[in-house]
């Protein structure tokens, strides 16, 4: 007998409210298994006459796969590879793949190196400042792998981890994921320690552009050093690669069951903000404006990087960075202001803007005596123009209608040798 108080729409609400249960219950947890390097970036490596070469692109992509098909034996887990095969996908692209696949935990793995052989151990590191100056080499290794890539040049181009105002902007995000970070580092090392008898060097905070931008819990697993012989013969072993794997795998295992006591599935997520539209012009900090010319490593420049100094009316104006995002703007005038210059403004440029009347050309050098007729500059560069004024002598270069074509053609002549030039603009 039918209850006739069980309407249509009370049945569809029940099914909807089951439906949605279960598939929350059925959410696979998400792992992205980053094989670090690859393709013609080998990382890490050391010939041994027993062993050949041995190479950290190899001996992670091989980690990677077997963890990988460690997890996938279990449904409750959904594995995404940033490579599966020798390749080697930007830093922009594996960030991107994880943070596209509102992925739980980012797993990078890689195998160390030093100069000396003595060094050894394993250690894994979480997003963070340096903690430890022992560490710098390990991210300077880690983060030059940023400049074989075309992508991650337009992504991290005003980026420099030693700058202040890269340690600003660390400052604020740093704790987003710290505590799940460390927590899933600490089950690996933990594992090293008593499942493969290793010798951890610990968890550590490091700022690594790998881990940087990823919005999810992340880790970097460096898996020993490929410098010290008796671990290389180790990672370049199945039997070692198998137990890296498994500690790995066992950690993974661990995290998540921490994770579920907690009633958490996964670690809490910021709320989507909505795309911030680019605004009409680009912006730059005026710093200063004085009639010193300041090389790029000039204290006067308070350690701050991408200075862009334009020369008018015999004064340098000099701009940090540049951005046509409000939020980016707003940013960039705190750091100036952060970094001593308490004076700095933004100022709006227009793209491609054409002057009314004049050019822009570059100032390439100024100098108290004329330059020899051997001089590595007046043979590089043609048709350059030398002025005397003042007692001094001034080179110039070229005639440009924009902006951005003298910033073009600067950034040519200092891929030739020729630093510290000044965009220079002239009106007539």
């Amino acid at each position: 007998m039918i209850n006739s108080s069980f309407s249509p729409k009370k049945y569809f609400l029940l099914f909807g409210i089951l439906f949605s249960i279960f598939s929350f219950a059925q959410k696979k947890f998400t792992i992205v298994l980053d094989a670090g390097h690859g393709g013609s970036d080998h990382g890490a490596n050391r010939y041994y006459g027993d062993l050949g070469t041995v190479r950290e692109k190899d001996i992670t992509l091989s980690v990677v796969l077997k963890v990988g098909r460690m997890l996938e034996k279990n449904k409750d887990y959904k594995v995404i590879y940033t490579r599966k095969i020798d390749e080697y996908p930007s830093l922009t692209e594996r960030t991107t793949l994880a943070n596209r696949s509102k992925a739980d935990l980012f797993i990078s793995v890689h195998v160390n190196a030093n100069t000396k052989t003595s060094p050894y151990g394993t250690e894994t590191f979480v997003q963070g400042p340096d903690q430890n100056k022992t560490n710098l080499e390990v991210a300077k290794a880690e983060n030059d792998v940023i400049f074989l890539d075309e992508k991650d040049r337009e992504m991290f181009a005003s980026y420099d981890p030693k700058s202040p105002e890269s340690l600003i902007a660390l400052k604020i995000q740093q704790s987003k994921y710290l505590e799940s970070s460390l927590l899933f580092g600490s089950f690996v090392e933990e594992n090293f320690v008593k499942r493969d008898k290793r010798f951890s060097r610990g968890v550590k905070q490091q700022n690594l552009h790998v881990l940087r931008l990823n919005a999810m819990p992340s880790v970097l697993i460096e898996t020993g050093f490929v410098s010290n012989y008796d671990e290389a013969v180790y990672l370049a072993s199945e039997k070692g690669q198998d137990e890296i794997a498994e500690s790995i795998y066992q950690a993974v295992l661990s995290y998540k069951k921490a994770l579920e006591r907690n009633g958490s599935a996964s670690a809490p997520r910021e709320v989507e903000k909505p795309e911030e539209k680019p605004l009409k012009n680009d912006f730059r900090i005026l710093l200063m404006s004085t009639p010193t010319k300041y090389t790029s490593t000039d204290p006067a420049l308070k350690g701050l990087n991408y200075i862009l100094p334009i020369k008018e009316n015999g004064m340098y104006k000099y701009y940090y960075s540049t951005t046509n995002l409000a939020s980016v703007r707003d940013n960039n005038l705190k750091t100036a202001k952060d970094a001593g210059f308490r004076n700095a403004t933004s100022i709006s440029f227009v793209p491609n803007q054409k002057l009314g009347v004049g050019y822009y050309r570059l100032e390439l050098a100024v100098t108290a005596q004329k330059l020899s007729s051997n001089s590595y500059m007046l043979n590089t560069v043609k048709d350059i123009t030398r002025t005397k004024e003042n007692g001094k002598f001034y080179y110039t270069y070229g005639r440009f209608s924009t902006l951005e074509e003298a910033v073009k053609m600067q950034k040519t002549l200092e891929d030739k040798g020729i630093k510290n030039t000044v965009i220079e603009k002239v009106l007539k």
